[in-house]
């Protein structure tokens, strides 16, 4: 089955991301193919690679970019919620006259136009987060 994937929760703050991540991680190593995992809303806050959480805890964004690179995953923040939240790529930075950037390995910035083509691409679109 090919799965797309919809997160719209940050990291620590509620349990969207961890599920969304064990999921996936479940999905891919039952033979599921995972189209996309797009981030949307607060869940933009997954890409930041600013982000240290203490040594005893888990670091999802860390997570998620090695099984991006692991299982060539595309996951894809929507531009607008990164921007209102200041996750910003060298793109972003250029345009907006920024003197830097933020986003983690394994992720990319695009716009919603991303997510509506999971919906169609996918079997299943799985959303975690309200």
């Amino acid at each position: 089955m090919k799965l797309g994937i919809l997160i719209n929760e940050g990291p620590y703050n509620h349990q969207a991301s961890d599920s969304a991540y064990q999921f996936t991680k479940a999905a891919l190593e039952k033979g599921h193919e995972i189209f996309r995992v797009f981030f949307y809303n607060d869940g933009v806050n997954n890409a930041t690679r600013y982000s240290i959480p203490p040594q005893d805890d888990r670091n999802i964004t860390q997570q998620w970019t090695e099984l991006a690179e692991k299982h060539d995953l595309d996951l894809v923040v929507c531009v607008a919620a990164a921007q209102r939240r200041g996750i910003i790529d060298e793109g972003e930075q250029e345009r907006n006259g920024k003197d830097g950037n933020n986003i983690a390995p394994g992720f990319r910035i695009s716009g919603l136009g991303q997510l509506i083509e999971a919906g169609i691409q996918a079997d299943r679109l799985v959303t975690f987060g309200d």
